[in-house]
This record gives structure tokens, C-alpha cells and sequence, in this order.
């Protein structure tokens, strides 16, 4: 309880919860090294900072590839290290790299810098500083200027004091500057330059300490105050002084307070907007992180400044967050907890009712929280943080863990059940134990190396799913370890049969009993405490009923629980949804489970009959399971690589063409897409756009998206926050779009209800109109009618967002995002990696690739982007040295005038107390925003004489690189596209590579000599993944095979037990196809649509398929162990000699063992359905891996058929060879 993941109240108890977040952070092992020179183009950047460094960083032990940007302003360098590299060892090496290197090869005053210890992953909080009223309202009455000012200074380093944080960078608004615009007519006429206003300005702003001295004993320290305070202090410096009279700032130059340049701003919903985001440490509890984070803000909160508006309002600065993980974690667990209840309960009733034993019943139950308990524990000491993909291990085990309780519990009430009278009960327990536990050891054995191949995966798979591997080991040892150590025991004491205690055993019991209703009925709910009221009754008054009644009550009590429970089920699990109301829900779930019970128990009753058949018409049963294997192989490779050999002229007959239509084989990803709730809008505008131009663009795009009535927030980002994490250049927009849940829930995603009045169809508002909660109401839907999915909700934004002057933007998710950038360094899961020798070249490249994409079916067109990677509109000054040579003038002089000049230089910082602002020098904006005003910008010669610059150089419009990017030094352009919904990632890639090569081949596409292109993404983990499947899950399987060898020592009995994984193999597949088919489960019972319920679509084969697959063969051969070992068991016992009693014998052990092989069997298949049905954050993931293990499981039953056949034929081969025939 202490260190379970799940929000739970456990009073004064002390809490060590397993770490916790939505997703593993299945991004590459990297450090950033971040450089800023401020002011220089890309170009520059790249040839002087981001080349120098990529190739000293590229000698580092264990880098795997350097990946570079070069930006306007900085540069940004991305040391991909191998996973086996600790993350802090690699950030040592690169600082020991950095500090060590050559002097020269970084131009002066440029110093690299090791970005956070975090990744872009960490990004788990984004705010905004509003001005608000006391009611929490929007008051405003705050400029840009003073929320940045808040932020820098006070709210970012608090909020970076938190544990665990190891960033809070600033995005938005305005930083301060002090501006010193110079007029250089002035200038002129005073005879200063702009040399003597940059050295008056620097050598006023300093304080200085003089030491102590002693006045009377007492000790006094001397400080000469001289920082710069305000703005007069700059306007009364002395830059010269001619005639005795001192020539001031104020008489050259305007001075005063403005905004300094910015790279990125912040807008939410359509104005301006001053924010940060905090960026959690590598490794560090993200849920714990944020929770600091909260706690440092309610802090905070009450410090805030406010200020009283001119209307009376009192507006004051509140931190408002806009994307929040803690609810996509919430939700997440509360799916798996709400998963995990549901799967419990429907295990206690599958298994009361095929026990009908409610003392073993309640034995059986008892494993499940035990197991999950014991799981959590492992979790925390080994270190396995608890996220959507971990905790499924435990949901896909549900099944299995009870499956070595009810064969053994169903093996000990057997023996007590044909024990002598008087035959010790302690040694029959022993002896039915010893029984069937090899056989429970062997089950769990091949469950477990079923998952080595997931042990085995690397990359982001491998970071993925070991995890979930993990958690189900840990539940499957935990299994082992409560059914072999504590059923054995607990069922002596349970099912002894001397009384204990006598009258007071009896008398005791039921006064618990009635005690316990007591509480229930006060604590829990009134039903319950009526049902154990009825049990304590029974108890007390049991010795005065009739013989009748006394063995009809057992079976009144076993009723009982299943209703209790369902009940219970019912209220958690509403398969119909809440407008169906309590009773219909509860009779679906009874018709559901007691529907699939009962199709059990006739098979049950029918068995020996079927059995009986089968044996006698081998050959045509035998044929049914090879029928599924070659529908299976179909249905994967599609009926056209199966049946290759087929000629051509048969594939013209309309049988082929429906074939092939009906088994094209299945789509390949690398994982589903997990539901965050939110969107990120990444589209770009024009290279040449403005910052001006692309807020505008910007603005109209959150109002447009926020007049969608599902969405609830919109904030949007253009450039880059201050972070080396964030390497965007003004072109490119982020906007975060925080959609409503379908219906209002809670925090961990529970759905409220409010009050409805069914008379007037409608729901009950107070009179503010806010709805009124009421548990017997009904949930508020928020979303319109034609809406249904999120997919729905984002074809209303890429519509809505569609300005001109902007591209079209990949469907990306938050998460889903920054991992996808993590990985290949592209803003989109798919895309083509150009490399070449120079810009130009990649650039048209990239062009062709991006209009011949946009020709495949399978893209999307509007999604194909190509990097427009000298797009960019330049003005180059190019300096005429023959010209400077005549003045006597060198390029330093012009180029230090061009930077002063133009593009301004900061000379000092301000200190302010806490707070720094930078003084900078520039020329009137009116002297330098065109091209004519720049040729008259004068640059002093060594004579005095001001020279304009038309004379010195040329001025030219020019086109260059908005930004550089590389990889291992190889300049690299970027083509990014997208899929049509209805195509796998793999699929696409593929048939893309395949239509750039028919290209090639048609001389329609030239590459260049030097040029090469590579396709990169998501797409390459399943690749990866299915190659080291490939090799390893035949190991796995091999190792299989030997566990159960060790077992039955044939390798002919364990062949037929191995061939249960055959069968379930295939109905895996066979259950995938249905999922794609429009008519399966196309009907409604009780007005819900099965369809829906049961979330069919068309599943593609991802990694998480796989996942299920081996959780499936793990599981697949334990009905065959079971029922293989009982017939050697029984033929050792019983010689048997014709056919006829090799049948009779055959007919009988299957009989005495099919039953615990259905309930194994039930409690699997029926333990899923609360996953298949689930719809909570998170179920996007679960759900394929529980559909090959539901689908084959249903069809393992065939397997109590297969076994038993194939080992009869066994028998009467070694029959007839016995006999000689």
C-alpha cells in the first residue's frame, strides 16, 4: 500500500509511491551544448561556432551521431550518446571537452554552455502571468514589459528552487532594455564618435568597495556607488569635453526604456502573453516535480504584486498553468486502477461460479491484490517507474495470476473430496499440492520466458516495453510465491473437517458476522451490510434449519456473492454508460459474463461427447486447426505473399481478387497513438516572415481555434522560450490546444454526474446556470453531436487554421511531439533526411522529394513540407576593401560601425537590486530601417573625416539560410509528411521509397553527385524491433520447448503441448482481422452498439501487438501442461492396450481435467474484457495489447481438444507397434 502508484487515502500512513509519469521517456540519451552570438545570421553561426564544435564533440567515447542547428543568434548542438552511456557520465564528458578546448577555435567572448540536465521530455508545466480580479476573473491592467520583469526576477527562481526542477525558462512579452539611439548629425557636429559613447557609457556604471576604515572604534565600509539607476544617470554622462564644456549622452543621443530583441512571444487566445515552462530533472518523479512546483506557487501566490486599476479593480498577478501533466498522469493511472478493479471483480465472479465453492472462491480471490501488492513493491526496489505501458503488464496478467490458485485450489477440493472419512486433511492438502505444482511452476516458467524477447529490445522499444516485461514478471513470481506458500495452508485451515472451536466457532462466526454488517451498513452501503447481516444470520442460526435448507444454502451463498460482486462490478464498470442507467447496466453485465459462463459450462457438459467424435474423426478435427493457421498466415502476410507461387494467370480470376481484397495482410507502426487530451499545432509560417507577421498570423489562428466549442485552451508560441531545449526560430508556431473530455470527470478521469430532469429532457442549473452534481444523475456531455473522437476535434482545427502564408501542420500531441524531435531531431513521426554539399542543392532536392511525395495515395499532401532552407531574405553589406584602403579605413572599423550602428551592442548591464537590465548604443531607427538610410551611416577615418558607408561598400538584397542544419557534419535539409488515417507509418514509408526509386528509375528524379537521402522516424523502431523479434522470439520459443521437456521428458508429448501455441497464434490474428472487418459485432443490444463498446476499428501490427502476442504464447500452453500432464498421469497409472481403451482412457482423463482448464481459460478471456471496453486516457495502448491475447485465448480452447487427439494418437501408434501390426 505504501509504495503503490495510485492516489490512495491511507490516512496517516506513510507513502514511498513507485515514481510516476504518463509515458517512458523513450527519447535518445543526448546532451545539448547551447552557444549564443547574439546578432550573427545562421551562416555565420555555422561556420565559426557549430562546425568547430561538432567535429571536437564527435571524438567523445560512445557518441552515436551530433546533430546540429545553426539559428539567427545562437547555436544549438544535440551529442547523441549509445543507451548504455550513464546520462551524468556523458555530461562530465562533455564539459571536460568543452573546457579543454583550443584556444582559437571559437571566435572571441563566444563561450558554449551544457544545457540542462533534462530533456524537452521534462517539459511538464507551462504558465501564464495574468493579471486577475479576487474572484479569479481576467482584470488585465499589466503590460508585457513589467509580467516579464515578474517572471525573470522573482516567480522563475523561486519556482527553480523546487525539488526536483531543473529549469523554469522564461517565453513571451518584453525584457527591459536601457536604449541609447544616437543621432549621428550630432555626432558630427561635436566631433564624437560612436568609439567615445561606448566608453563613456562603460565606465559609468561601476561600483567599487574602498575597504573599511575605523571613526571612534567603530568599524565603517566604504562602498563609491556608481551603477546606473535611472535613466538620467546615462543622460547626464560625459562623453567629451571641448573648451571646457562637457558634452552629455542627452545632447547626442535620445535615451530611454524599451524592449530589447526578441526570438519568441507567447499569445493565448489571440493577445500577447508573458509565460515559462519548468522542465523537470532527468530521472527525477514528474508527478512529485509538478507537486513542488504547485506547493512553490501557493508560496508565491500570496507575495504577487497587484495594483488597483483606474476603475477600482484590484488586478493581481496570478500564475495560471495552461498544460499541466499531473492530469494526463492522473488519468492514466485512474484508467489502469479503474481497469485493474474491474478485472479483479470479473475474475471473483468467473471464479465463484466455476468453483461453486464460495471458502475456495474467496481463497482464489485473495491472490489478485496479494500478487499486484507484491508487484509494486518490486517496482520500487528495482527501480520500474509506474506509467501507462508498466501497468499494463499487470492488466494482461490478471488472467493468469489467479489461473495457479484455481488449479490448485481445484485439485486440493477434489482429494478432500474423495479422502477416506478420518484420512488427515494436512496430508491430503500436501499431496494434491505436490500434484499439480510442477505443473504450476512449468505454466509460470514458459509466462515468463515467454517476455525475454522484450528484455532483449533496444532503442525506444526496448525503453518502452521492459518496463511492462518487468511488471509482469514481478506479478507472476508474486503469483507463484502466494499460491505455493499460502494456498496450501489457507486451504487446510478453510477446508478441515474437524470442528474447531465447537459452539463457539459457530456462535462466534456469525456475531462477527452481524458485526461486521453493522460497519458496512454505516461505513460502505446499506445493501452490503444487509447481505453479511443474512450471512451472520445463517451462521447463528444453521444447526435449527432444515437438512434441505443446510445444502441448499452453500449454494444460496455462492448466488449471493456473484450478485454482490456483480453489483459492485457493475457500479465501477457501466459498460453501457451512465445514460443507461444502474439497472440496464447491470443486466447487460449479468447477460455478458453469465452468457460466456454458460457457452463454458455446455462445453463443459458436451465435452465428452465432442471428445469422443474428435478422437474418432481425426483426420477431419485435425484439419480445423491447420484451417486457422493458414487463415492466420493470410491475414498477416496478406494472401499474396502466402500463396507467392501462384502464377499469373490465375491472379486474373475474380477468386484472387477477392481473396486478396479480404486478406491484404496487416499494417505496420511502431505504436498507437496514446490520447493526451491535447493537441500541438505545429505549422510554420514563410521563411521571410517577420516576428510582426508571424504574431499576427499566430493571433488569428488561437482565436479561430478557440471559437471551437470542444476546445477549452489555447496558447501558442512563436520562436523560442529561454531554453537550449527549445531551438525554434521565429517561423515556427507551437500552439497547445487543450481540448474538453467528452464528458466532464474528475481529475483521474471518473465521469461526474449531474442532475437530470427526465421530464423536460434536460439537466437542472442552479441560478448562476451551473450544472448541480448529483450521484443518481446523469454525466454532461460537452462535445456536439458529429463529434466523436479527438480526430473529429482535430479536422476543426487544421480547417480553422488554414491562413495563408502558413503551411499545414502533422497531427502531433504534446508528448508525442517532443518525443518525436527527441528521436530523429524532425517535428513530424515520418519524414526524408537529405544530405548534401551545400545548401542550395539540398534545397532542391528536397523540393523534388517533397512534390513527388505528395503524388504517393498514402500521404497526406497538404502534411508534405520541405525545409525552404534559403528562403530567407538577407541584406548583404559587402565591403570594398580597394575603397577603405583609400581612407586609410580597415574592415574592423566598418564592421564594428555596421554592428554598433545597425544592429546595436549591448556595453553594460545594470543591477537593480535583483534584478539586471542591458544598456545598449544603436543609431536612430529612422537612420537605419532602409537601405538609403544605411548608405549614409558614417564611419570615422583615421583624420577625423566621417566617410558615408555607399562610399565604402555595397549594399545587396540576397537570399540566404533561415537556419543550418547537420549530422555528423553533413549539411542536411528536413522533408517532414504525414499519413492518411487509414494507412500504417511502415506501409506509407515503404511505398514512398518505392515511388522515389521509380523515380529515379524513370530519370524523373535526378539526385546529385554528393547528395543522399534516407527516410527517418517512429517508423524505424518497429523495424528494428521486428528484426531483433525475429531472432528472438524462436530462442524464446525454443526455450519454451525445453521447460516443458524437462517436464514430460518426450519431446512427442511436448510437441502436442507446444502446439497449443500454434492454435492461439492463430486466433491472435484471426481476432485482429475481425476488429477490421465493418460487420463484426455490428448490433446493439439495449441500444448500445457492441461495435462501440467493444472500440473495433482496423488494428495495425505495432510493437504493442507483438507485446501481446508474447504474453499470449506464455499463457497458450497451460490448459495443455495441465491437461498432458494429468493423461501421463493417468496412462502410467492405467495401462492401456486397443484403440478402444486408449479412447475410453483419453475421454476420461480430459473429462476429470477439463474443468480447471475452463476456468484458467474463463478467467483469462473474461479477466480482458474490461480492458478491450476500456476508454480512459491510456486505453489506446492497452487495448492492442490485449486483443491477440483475448482472441487467442478464446480459440486455445481448442487446445483441451487438440492435446487429448494428439495424444491418442500417440498411444495407438505405440499400441500398434507393441502388437507388431
Amino acid at each position: 500500500l505504501m509504495t503503490a502508484p495510485f492516489d490512495w487515502d491511507l490516512g496517516g500512513l506513510p507513502r514511498s509511491p513507485v515514481p510516476v509519469d504518463a509515458i517512458p521517456d523513450i527519447g535518445e540519451n543526448q546532451q545539448i551544448v547551447f552557444t549564443e552570438w547574439m546578432g550573427r545570421s545562421p551562416q555565420d553561426v555555422e561556420d565559426q561556432v557549430t562546425y568547430p564544435l561538432t567535429v571536437s564533440l564527435l571524438g567523445l567515447p560512445g557518441v552515436k551521431t551530433v546533430r546540429s542547428y545553426s539559428f539567427f543568434g545562437f547555436s544549438s548542438i544535440y551529442v547523441i550518446f549509445d543507451e548504455g552511456v550513464e546520462f551524468y557520465w556523458s555530461r562530465s564528458r562533455v564539459l571536460e571537452k568543452l573546457n579543454s578546448l583550443p584556444s582559437g577555435t571559437l571566435p572571441e567572448g563566444v563561450q558554449p554552455a551544457l544545457g540542462p540536465d533534462a530533456t524537452a521530455l521534462g517539459q511538464v508545466f507551462w504558465y501564464t502571468l495574468e493579471g486577475r480580479d479576487p474572484n479569479g476573473n481576467p482584470a488585465g491592467g499589466w503590460d508585457l514589459d513589467e509580467l516579464r520583469s515578474i517572471q525573470d526576477w522573482y516567480v522563475r527562481y523561486a519556482l527553480l528552487s523546487a525539488e526536483g526542477i531543473s529549469e523554469v525558462a522564461s517565453v513571451g512579452g518584453f525584457v527591459r532594455e536601457y536604449q541609447i539611439d544616437v543621432d549621428p548629425d550630432a555626432m558630427r557636429a561635436y566631433g564624437v564618435g560612436l568609439d567615445d559613447v561606448i566608453r563613456a557609457v562603460r565606465s559609468s556604471n561601476i561600483d567599487v568597495g574602498a575597504r573599511t576604515i575605523e571613526i571612534n572604534k567603530v568599524e565603517y565600509v566604504i562602498r563609491g556607488l556608481g551603477f546606473i539607476r535611472q535613466l538620467s544617470d546615462i543622460e547626464q554622462t560625459a562623453v567629451k569635453v571641448n573648451d571646457n564644456v562637457p558634452i552629455y549622452v542627452k545632447d547626442i543621443a535620445k535615451v530611454s526604456r524599451g524592449p530589447a530583441l526578441r526570438r519568441g512571444a507567447l499569445d493565448k487566445g489571440g493577445a500577447e502573453a508573458v509565460g515559462g515552462v519548468v522542465v523537470v530533472r532527468y530521472g527525477y518523479n514528474p508527478l512529485a516535480a509538478i507537486q513542488h512546483v504547485k506547493d512553490k506557487i501557493d508560496e508565491l501566490a500570496p507575495g504577487l504584486p497587484e495594483k488597483t486599476l483606474a476603475d477600482g479593480t484590484v488586478s493581481k498577478v496570478t500564475i495560471v498553468p495552461f498544460y499541466d501533466r499531473t492530469g494526463l498522469i492522473y488519468e492514466t493511472l485512474g484508467t489502469l486502477n479503474t481497469a485493474l478493479t474491474q478485472q479483479v471483480l470479473v475474475t471473483v465472479i468467473v471464479v465463484i461460479v466455476m468453483v461453486l465453492h464460495l471458502r475456495s472462491s474467496v481463497l482464489i480471490s485473495g491472490l489478485l491484490p496479494l500478487a499486484i501488492l507484491m508487484c509494486f513493491i518490486a517496482m520500487r526496489h528495482f527501480g520500474v517507474d509506474a506509467n501507462i505501458v508498466a501497468l499494463s503488464g499487470i492488466a494482461i496478467a490478471i488472467g493468469t495470476i489467479v489461473d495457479m490458485g484455481i488449479v490448485l485450489c481445484e485439485n486440493i477440493l477434489r482429494r478432500l473430496d474423495e479422502a477416506c472419512e478420518g484420512e488427515n486433511t494436512l496430508e491430503v492438502v500436501y499431496q494434491a499440492s505436490s500434484e499439480v505444482g510442477g505443473a504450476v511452476v512449468t505454466a509460470v516458467a514458459t509466462t515468463i520466458v515467454s517476455f525475454l524477447p522484450v528484455f532483449t529490445m533496444a532503442g525506444a522499444e526496448g525503453k518502452l516495453f521492459k518496463p511492462l516485461a518487468f511488471t509482469k514478471t514481478f506479478a507472476l513470481l508474486a503469483s507463484v510465491i502466494v499460491t505455493l506458500a499460502i494456498i496450501p495452508p489457507a486451504a487446510h485451515l478453510l477446508f478441515t473437517r474437524r470442528p474447531i472451536g465447537g459452539r463457539f466457532r459457530r456462535y462466534g462466526l456469525g456475531a462477527i458476522v452481524l458485526g461486521l454488517a453493522l460497519a458496512a451498513g454505516i461505513v460502505a452501503a446499506w445493501w452490503v451490510g444487509v447481505v453479511l447481516a443474512v450471512v451472520g444470520l445463517y451462521h447463528l442460526t444453521r444447526d435449527h434449519l432444515p437438512a434441505r435448507a443446510r445444502i441448499a444454502m452453500p449454494l444460496l451463498g455462492n448466488a449471493l456473492a456473484v450478485v454482490l460482486v456483480g453489483v459492485v462490478l457493475t457500479q465501477y464498470w457501466l459498460p453501457m454508460g451512465p445514460v443507461a442507467g444502474f439497472v440496464r447496466n447491470l443486466v447487460f453485465v449479468g447477460l455478458l459474463i453469465g452468457t460466456l459462463l454458460l457457452l463454458f459450462r455446455i462445453f463443459e457438459h458436451f465435452y465428452p461427447a465432442v471428445l469422443t467424435w474428435c478422437l474418432e474423426h481425426k483426420i477431419a478435427f485435425l484439419s480445423l486447426p491447420l484451417l486457422l493457421l493458414l487463415l492466420a498466415g493470410m491475414i498477416w502476410q496478406g494472401a499474396a505473399r502466402v500463396f507467392f507461387f501462384v502464377p499469373d494467370a490465375l491472379r486474373q480470376n475474380r477468386l484472387w481478387t477477392s481473396t486478396t481484397e479480404v486478406f491484404p495482410g496487416l499494417g505496420r507502426e511502431f505504436m498507437p497513438a496514446l490520447d493526451e487530451g491535447s493537441f500541438l499545432y505545429m505549422p510554420t509560417t514563410m521563411p521571410h516572415a517577420s516576428i510582426g507577421e508571424a504574431l499576427d498570423v499566430l493571433a488569428k489562428q488561437d482565436m479561430a481555434f478557440q471559437a471551437i466549442p470542444e476546445v477549452e485552451s489555447v496558447v501558442g508560441k512563436i520562436g523560442r522560450a529561454d531554453s537550449p531545449l527549445d531551438p525554434a526560430p521565429i517561423s515556427m508556431i507551437e500552439t497547445v490546444i487543450n481540448y474538453k473530455t467528452e464528458y466532464i470527470t474528475d481529475a483521474a478521469g471518473r465521469r461526474l454526474r449531474f442532475k437530470y430532469d427526465r421530464a423536460e429532457g434536460d439537466y437542472v442549473r442552479d441560478a448562476e446556470g451551473s450544472l448541480i452534481g448529483d450521484p443518481k444523475g446523469r454525466p454532461y456531455r460537452q462535445w456536439r453531436d458529429h463529434i466523436q473522437s479527438p480526430d473529429d476535434i482535430w479536422h476543426e482545427i487544421v480547417q480553422a487554421g488554414e491562413i495563408p502564408g502558413t503551411t499545414s501542420a502533422p497531427k502531433l500531441q504534446p508528448i508525442a511531439a517532443r518525443l518525436v524531435m527527441l528521436q530523429s531531431g524532425m517535428r513530424a513521426p515520418m519524414g526524408v533526411k537529405v544530405r548534401g554539399p551545400d545548401l542550395a542543392t539540398i534545397e532542391a532536392v528536397a523540393l523534388d522529394i517533397e512534390r513527388f511525395l505528395k503524388e504517393v495515395p498514402s500521404v497526406e499532401p497538404a502534411a508534405v513540407i520541405a525545409d525552404r532552407v534559403v528562403g530567407k531574405p538577407y541584406l548583404e553589406i559587402d565591403i570594398d576593401r580597394e575603397r577603405i584602403a583609400r581612407y586609410g579605413i580597415s574592415v574592423q572599423r566598418v564592421q564594428d560601425v555596421i554592428e554598433v550602428a545597425i544592429g546595436g551592442k549591448r556595453l553594460t548591464t545594470t543591477v537593480e537590486g535583483r534584478e539586471r537590465y542591458g544598456v545598449r548604443v544603436r543609431y536612430l531607427r529612422e537612420l537605419r530601417d532602409e537601405i538609403d538610410t544605411m548608405e549614409r551611416i558614417l564611419v570615422p577615418a583615421p583624420d577625423g573625416t566621417q566617410i558615408p558607408l555607399a562610399q565604402l561598400a555595397e549594399i545587396r538584397y540576397a537570399r540566404g539560410p533561415m537556419a543550418i542544419k547537420s549530422e555528423d557534419t553533413f549539411l542536411t535539409a528536413y522533408v517532414v509528411f504525414d499519413r492518411k488515417p487509414q494507412y500504417a507509418e511502415v506501409d506509407v514509408v515503404e511505398q514512398c521509397r518505392r515511388h522515389l526509386e521509380d523515380k529515379i528509375d524513370s530519370g524523373e528524379f535526378s539526385v546529385p553527385e554528393g547528395v543522399h537521402y534516407t527516410f527517418a522516424g517512429t517508423y524505424e523502431h518497429q523495424i528494428r524491433a521486428t528484426r531483433t523479434l525475429t531472432v528472438v522470439v524462436p530462442l524464446a520459443l525454443f526455450i519454451i520447448f525445453l521447460i516443458l521437456y524437462l517436464q514430460f521428458r518426450r519431446v512427442s508429448t511436448t510437441g502436442l503441448v507446444f502446439s497449443g501455441i500454434l492454435v492461439a497464434w492463430a486466433g491472435g490474428f484471426l481476432m485482429i482481422w475481425l476488429y477490421a472487418r465493418p460487420w463484426f459485432l455490428d448490433f446493439s443490444v439495449f441500444g448500445t452498439n457492441l461495435r462501440a463498446l467493444f472500440q473495433v476499428h482496423p488494428i495495425n501490427l505495432s510493437v504493442a501487438i507483438w507485446v501481446g502476442f508474447l504474453a499470449l504464447f506464455g499463457i497458450a500452453t497451460d490448459d495443455g501442461v495441465v491437461m498432458c500432464t494429468y493423461l501421463e498421469q493417468s496412462f502410467h497409472n492405467r495401462p492401456t492396450e486397443t484403440v478402444g481403451e486408449i479412447h475410453k482412457a483419453v475421454v476420461a482423463a480430459g473429462t476429470r481435467r477439463v474443468r480447471p482448464c475452463l476456468m484458467t481459460t474463463a478467467t483469462t478471456i473474461l479477466a480482458l474484457i474490461p480492458v478491450l471496453t476500456s476508454t480512459g486516457r491510456g486505453s489506446d495502448i492497452m487495448v492492442p495489447m490485449a486483443i491477440p491475447a483475448f482472441g487467442g485465448m478464446t480459440i486455445e480452447i481448442l487446445t483441451m481438444l487438440v492435446v487429448p487427439v494428439l495424444y491418442s494418437m500417440l498411444q495407438e501408434a505405440k499400441a500398434r507397434r507393441a502388437t507388431g501390426d
